[in-house]
């Protein structure tokens, strides 16, 4: 009954009510969707960050040569507008990660099989999505990055309600759907490890969220200080059900029951009350 009206009858997601989140692989580039994206990460990279040379991209769309084996996923808003986006780099024999172009591992580091391993890049939100000062190029608000932790990730409806005081959302719904994607077709496709090549904050932001990623390499200047880390989605999984087993279930598209989302809900609680 509580899901049920939290979620309209099913139509709103109890985490991400106002977002729709997209998978597109890689052999359907051609695709609007993908413009959008190309877009999107133009947008970021080159016109705001100036991480890339814009004139290197006439078109204004950005794209390099791992698009052509990634799945991407888009996070639109209610009105259709791709407002967010990471694309999984699929792992291949014959082909490197990009991490491997620009980042070095530890000397001890084994890698896990290529079949099974895929790598979390370009993972950015609109700067429109981003309003509050503080919030981070993936879209999480300084609050969350200051005192956020696993347990602040409770249904919208209900958390922004108990929060009376800030009816908005600290928690990185955009991020979190997007993550939910890769999540998703990870699980379908026999993939257990993500690589991704990012600042230290970023990590320790993605630990409080859940996910926890290891370093496998020093601390390289590219764009800023990056070390490359790796997650074990199976160790995930275990970590996760007992950090927030509410997270988990949703992340796994299984049922949650009414007694599930109330003891969410009152974690929740308590955790707030804490913090004021």
């Amino acid at each position: 009954m509580l899901v049920e009206l939290l979620t309209k009858g099913g139509k709103r997601d109890l985490l991400v009510p106002y977002f729709t989140f997209s998978q597109l692989p890689a052999s359907q580039q051609e695709m609007a969707m993908f413009k959008a994206i190309a877009q999107l990460r133009y947008e970021v990279y080159c016109a705001e960050c100036k991480y890339l040379e814009a004139a290197n991209y006439e078109s204004g769309l950005e794209t390099d040569e791992f698009d052509d084996r990634s799945l991407h996923v888009a996070a639109q808003n209610s009105e259709g507008y791709v407002v967010g986006t990471v694309r999984l780099v699929l792992g291949s024999p014959r082909d490197v990660f990009p991490f491997e172009e620009h980042c070095n591992v530890f000397p001890d580091f084994i890698f896990p099989p290529k079949e099974q391993s895929a790598e979390v890049s370009r993972l950015i939100v609109k700067k429109n999505f981003r309003r509050r000062p503080g919030d981070t190029l993936q879209g999480v608000t300084k609050e969350f990055q200051d005192k956020g932790t696993v347990d602040d990730i409770a249904p919208q409806q209900a958390a922004t309600t108990i929060n009376h005081k800030d009816r908005r959302s600290t928690s990185p719904q955009i991020m979190l759907g997007m993550y939910r994607e890769m999540y998703r077709y990870s699980r379908m496709n026999g993939i257990r490890y993500w690589y991704a090549a990012m600042e230290k904050g970023l990590a320790r932001m993605l630990d409080r969220m859940g996910f926890h990623f290891d370093p496998v390499g020093p601390v390289t200047d590219y764009y800023g200080p990056v070390a490359t880390y790796i997650a074990d989605l199976h160790q995930m999984e275990v970590a996760m059900s007992k950090a927030n087993r509410f997270l988990l279930a949703w992340f796994q598209d299984e049922h949650i029951s009414d007694w599930l989302l109330i003891k969410t809900l009152v974690k929740y609680k308590l955790g707030h009350l804490g913090k004021l």
